[in-house]
Parts: structure tokens; C-alpha cells; sequence
């Protein structure tokens, strides 16, 4: 198993190309009692459509690298199966864009995930699998994604905070995590109460609780995935917040 390489990527190039995805036509019977299963375990799953990244590359460009590819719009529940069998079909990427959001004292701020949910007790930054209300004029647009999951998820508006410049990809497919560095205007503790009253005042919040990392040490690595945790041992390591 090959480590993640960690890359500061200047650009996302993407486009939205439609086209038949040959795993989802073979193994339909397979998918379907899949999602029978996943739903009656938890029934509050919705099978809505989603983008995964097909063809990609990592190209120089004049100002630093970027990141290249086409997205295609599948189901939920044949994403869902697609990484519950192992990502049986490795021509294909979840590449998804994350809002790494940090406090004025340097405290990161994750959300651990609600009992209803796909990823029930795993603890992320605000984040999802683009979908096409991300698809601008042909284009996926990572920012406009992290940026909508952030209010969905936390009731953070997009004026609340400030996006860094380029993205930090954890880049170790199927998976590819794009990092946007989104600072806050107050101290992590004070957004996080704010936060936690948004979620209680929702029922249906994708998120339990609200996590404060302010050092490696801080790291609930059972529950935090290992792109999330190679950002943060990242991102302390090169003095990225602070």
C-alpha cells in the first residue's frame, strides 16, 4: 500500500463529460440489494446523484500544478456500493473538495458525522461528493462545493470566511481530498459553540458534534480518515495555520 503524497495544487481544471459507467450496468443486481441493505439499516439514506472523477491528471502549468480531469454524474447508491466493494473499478476517482476550516487561534475545526448518515461517527472537515448543482457552464467547481457543504453542514455562511489561496490535495486514489484552507474570524472554541447550536436546532443536521484539533495529539485517528488526519500531520508540520 503506497503512502498519500501530499501536493499544493494552484489550479483545479475540471469539466462535467456524461458517459456510461461500465461497473454500475455489471453489477445492477449486486447494487441494488447493496442498497436494500445499506437503507434498511439506515433508512434515512437518499440515493441522489452524485460526480465522480474519471480520467485525471496532476500537469504543470506556468503557475505551479494543477489538477485536470473529467467528471461523471452516477447514484449514490452505485458510488456507495463502488466503495463498499472496494473500489472494484480503479480507472475511477472520489475526488472531493473539503473545507479545512481553522480558527484566529490556530484550532481546526471538524464535524463528527451523525448517527443517520453513510459515515455514521467518522469525523471530517465539512465536506461531500460534488453533484451537480457544483456543474457551472460545463465546469466542476470544487470551491463552489466545500463552500455549499460548509453552509449545509454548519450554517457557515461563505462571507464568514476567508479561502486561502490553491488547494493542498491528499492525492492517493481512489481518493483525492482537495484541501481549501478556509479561515474563520473568531477563535475556534467560540465557532464551534456557534456551530453546535445550529445543529441542535436541526433534525436532520449531518453533523452530531463539533471537534477542536489544535495539535496532532488532538487526533481521534479510529475515527478521523487517514486523508483527513495526513492534512492536519501536514498542516501543523509545515506551520500552515497559526
Amino acid at each position: 500500500m503506497t503512502a498519500a503524497r501530499i501536493l499544493a495544487i494552484d489550479a483545479l481544471d475540471l469539466r462535467f463529460a456524461p458517459r456510461p459507467w461500465p461497473f454500475a450496468a455489471a453489477e445492477a443486481e449486486r447494487i441494488a440489494e447493496h442498497w436494500r441493505a445499506r437503507v434498511a439499516a439506515q433508512p434515512r439514506l437518499y440515493n441522489g446523484r452524485v460526480l465522480l472523477l474519471g480520467r485525471h491528471a496532476i500537469e504543470p502549468r506556468r503557475q505551479g500544478l494543477a489538477l485536470t480531469g473529467d467528471y461523471f454524474e452516477t447514484d449514490y447508491a452505485e458510488f456507495l456500493a463502488w466503495r463498499d466493494f472496494g473500489f472494484p473499478d480503479r480507472e475511477v476517482a472520489n475526488a472531493f473538495a473539503m473545507a479545512a476550516l481553522v480558527g484566529t487561534d490556530g484550532g481546526f475545526l471538524l464535524g463528527e458525522m451523525a448517527a443517520h448518515t453513510a459515515n455514521a461517527g467518522r469525523i471530517y472537515f465539512p465536506a461531500g461528493t460534488p453533484d451537480p448543482d457544483d456543474v457551472f457552464a460545463g465546469r466542476v467547481d470544487l470551491a463552489a462545493s466545500a463552500l455549499r457543504e460548509l453552509g449545509e453542514e454548519t450554517g457557515i455562511a461563505p462571507e464568514a470566511v476567508a479561502c486561502e489561496p490553491g488547494w493542498t490535495v491528499v492525492y492517493d486514489p481512489p481518493r483525492i481530498a482537495c484541501m481549501k484552507v478556509m479561515r474563520l474570524a473568531e477563535p475556534a472554541a467560540q465557532a464551534k459553540a456557534r456551530v453546535e447550536a445550529f445543529l441542535a436546532a436541526d433534525p436532520d443536521a449531518e453533523l452530531a458534534a463539533m471537534r477542536i484539533v489544535r495539535s496532532p495529539a488532538d487526533l481521534d485517528r479510529a475515527r478521523t480518515p487517514s486523508f483527513v488526519a495526513d492534512f492536519l500531520d501536514f498542516a501543523f508540520a509545515q506551520r500552515l495555520v497559526g
